[in-house]
């Protein structure tokens, strides 16, 4: 049994090391500009709930309002996706360089109850976009009193 302990432990670590060496080249492949911040994994969200809304707040540094997209799909999931662009441009002499990155992202979260879809507002300043859904509500049940003839 303990042979096959073993063999399980020397497979785990080959593979650990093949997905080392991938990501390592993959790294070097695209540079040192591709930064681990603009994964989905990495989209920072906080969530607040009172009793009659849902806020949501994520951090989007230099990202243009225009390329953001925020939507909420069956009252319950929410998705933020977007993408920042960056650029400059040096020039010496004859000779004029121009550097363009676009990294796009996006995060889907499933909300803890469901809301009014048509009163999502969302907003976006200095970096920070906040999302206000309000809580759906179900109908409440109307008494109706009965008269006896």
């Amino acid at each position: 049994m303990s042979e096959l302990i073993l063999w399980k432990d020397q497979e785990m670590n080959k593979l650990r090391r093949d997905m080392d060496r991938l990501f390592n080249r993959f790294r070097s492949h695209w540079g040192a500009g591709l930064s681990l911040e603009w994964f989905p994994e990495s989209l920072p969200l906080e969530v607040t709930e009172t009793r009659d809304a849902l806020i949501v707040k994520a951090e989007l540094p230099g990202v243009d309002p225009k390329d953001l997209s925020v939507s909420v799909t069956n009252d319950t999931l929410l998705a933020i996706s977007g993408e920042k662009r960056s650029g400059k441009a040096e020039e010496d002499g004859h000779t004029q360089r121009i550097e363009r990155r676009f990294h796009s992202f996006s995060r889907t979260l499933r909300l803890p109850c469901r809301v009014k879809v048509g009163e999502v507002k969302a907003s976006y300043k200095e970096g920070i976009l906040e999302i206000f859904m309000p809580k759906w509500e179900p109908h409440k049940a109307r008494g109706i009193k009965v008269e006896v003839q």
